[in-house]
């Protein structure tokens, strides 16, 4: 396994946006997570971020039907207003992490990934090698994409991370973190039940159970929620790239994860 490491990061759409209330940044945890990553910034680390889209293209793909396609008239027209949307909020993550002295530049995944049945198949990746070679922190986000069998398709950023990683893994030893609103993985929405147990680690000995376990996560989202976060990144751990899932609410937690540091969060290993 190569010895420089890369950390990927996703900002999770329903932790940066209020998903109940469309086209609403959540400015204040986007600064604090945006400062947590500045401080954990070194010459020998190298950051990829992602972000969801929450309130931004879930909105307008909800209304489109955009994971379903080019199904109707509407389609094409709806393809272009979710990407537009989906930029606008990457926009904003971009003005924040500007104002914070990072070396990050956007990378609009739509415009150089091809896909199947929403499953990214062609990514020209060069342009996000070279920034990383540059030293500088490429900023992709969940996107619209070219679909090869059916028009158009969600591509989200867990898809966009999972042919990244396959990509780079022999030139990085790759951490993947993802900040949510919650700790981590629960045997049901710990947002809705009190009750729901935590859970460490998913591996091969529990995944058949954790999967069991999952449904689509509150408020609007067309990417499939929690459980299709896992089944993404469980394929990826059985490649060997282990991925922390921790709150993005719980100040410092970011910072801690990338410096290393022990952090409460779910571990999906092999």
């Amino acid at each position: 396994m190569s010895e420089k490491r890369l950390y990927m990061v996703k900002l999770g759409g329903s932790l940066i946006t209020d998903k109940r209330r469309p086209y609403t940044p959540r400015y204040e945890v986007i600064r604090r997570l945006i400062k947590e990553i500045g401080d954990s910034v070194s010459p020998n680390k190298r950051i990829i971020i992602g972000h969801g889209g929450g309130s931004f293209p879930h909105v307008s793909a909800s209304k489109y039907e955009t994971h379903k396609g080019f199904i109707n008239s509407k389609s094409r027209y709806g393809m272009a207003v979710v990407h537009h949307d989906a930029a606008r909020l990457n926009m904003i993550l971009m003005e924040e992490l500007l104002k914070n002295g990072l070396e990050a530049f956007p990378i609009q995944p739509s415009s150089i990934s091809l896909a199947r049945k929403s499953k990214i198949v062609e990514m020209y990746i060069k342009p996000i090698k070279t920034l990383l070679e540059y030293g500088m922190i490429p900023v992709v986000y969940g996107d619209v994409g070219i679909d090869l069998d059916q028009g158009c398709c969600i591509m989200s950023t867990e898809e966009i991370f999972r042919f990244l990683s396959l990509s780079l893994k022999d030139e990085y030893s790759i951490r993947i973190i993802m900040c949510e609103e919650v700790d981590g993985i629960y045997t049901r929405d710990p947002l809705k039940y009190p009750d729901a147990r935590f859970i460490k680690v998913v591996s091969r000995e529990n995944i058949g159970t954790v999967m069991s376990y999952l449904s689509s996560s509150h408020g609007i989202d067309v990417t499939g929620g929690m459980k299709h976060k896992v089944e993404v990144l469980y394929e990826l751990a059985r490649e060997g790239i282990e991925t922390l899932i921790i709150s993005g609410l719980a100040k410092g937690r970011l910072k801690k994860a990338l410096k290393n540091k022990d952090v409460k969060g779910t571990l999906i290993t092999y």
